[in-house]
């Protein structure tokens, strides 16, 4: 029996890929001068470049989790269909989304018994979740049940690495959705933070580079370095409004390491919102994360 795969704002999944994989998604809000905007993969309320400038000028934005309606509402319409579900969500450590989705999931079981709602918590977000979800559809294509693939998920999810850089850490703390140490929060001219994704699902940093350039350097590098059989992977990139950044940083990498296919997507408001404008975030698949923040 086929499944369906779900996952939210937080993945930054365009439209090509939720079509090629046939994967849903549900929307979390963002709220910008008093009024609560749908935080939508295919920018409906605001552009890229105006959700940015927003950024740039100043504008504070503030975000939520998935609303609990649309949980039932995305859920219900599945299982009422006869399926199952595997919702992907963004790691626990950033959002409260998974842990509501669990509760939802619950209670939904009482009125579908013989379907089940599989939460996933990915420990990750951006592309590194929408990288967790397309393995989902993978593992669907071959045959594997709904219980199955949510299983090899939980298995597999620290194998999803990050690395990224922000132009301050600034956006992160505010959002309290980073650990580092206080040097990291000095925000000195010029050093930019490189993050990580860590074993617990909450971003750190892990060192940092002076300018734009060894940053996306010590990009590459941590790429280089953790990706496993690159030449039968896919590296995805996201970016806040930085398409020429994003593409160098793809150069720097694939200098280091053939990938079968890259997928370069930009960062959407959720994420984008507790990052900041410049913004450029890499994942593949490699070796298991061990590393917890401090």
């Amino acid at each position: 029996m086929s499944f369906a795969i779900i996952v939210d704002s937080t993945s930054d999944m365009n439209a090509a890929m939720r079509k090629k994989y046939d994967i849903d998604y549900v929307a979390m809000n963002y709220v910008v001068d008093g009024i609560e905007y749908p935080a939508s993969l295919d920018w409906t309320a605001h552009s890229p470049k105006e959700f940015y400038d927003m950024m740039r000028e100043g504008k504070r934005i503030t975000t939520t989790q998935v609303p609990r309606e649309s949980l039932v509402s995305a859920f219900s319409a599945q299982l009422e269909q006869g399926k199952d579900v595997v919702y992907v969500a963004c790691s626990s450590a950033l959002s409260g989304s998974w842990n509501l989705s669990t509760l939802v999931a619950e209670e939904l079981a009482q009125q579908y018994p013989e379907h089940r709602v599989y939460c996933v918590d990915s420990l990750i977000s951006s592309l590194g979740q929408s990288a967790i979800a397309v393995l989902a559809a993978k593992l669907r294509e071959e045959g594997k049940t709904a219980a199955e693939t949510a299983s090899y998920l939980e298995e597999h999810r620290l194998r999803f690495n990050q690395y990224g850089s922000c132009d301050t850490l600034e956006y992160l703390r505010r959002a309290g959705r980073v650990k580092a140490s206080k040097a990291f929060f000095g925000n000195l001219f010029g050093v930019k933070p490189i993050l990580i994704s860590d074993k617990v699902g909450q971003n750190y940093a892990v060192k940092k580079a002076k300018g734009a350039l060894n940053a996306r350097i010590a990009l590459a590098d941590g790429i280089a370095e953790v990706v496993e059989n690159s030449a039968e992977q896919v590296l995805y990139i996201s970016h806040a409004d930085n398409e020429d950044g994003a593409m160098q940083v793809k150069d720097l990498i694939l200098e280091r390491a053939p990938f079968a296919d890259v997928e370069v997507s930009y960062i959407t408001p959720i994420v984008g919102s507790c990052v900041g404008p410049g913004t450029i975030i890499a994942f593949c698949y490699g070796k298991e994360v061990t590393v917890q923040g401090e």
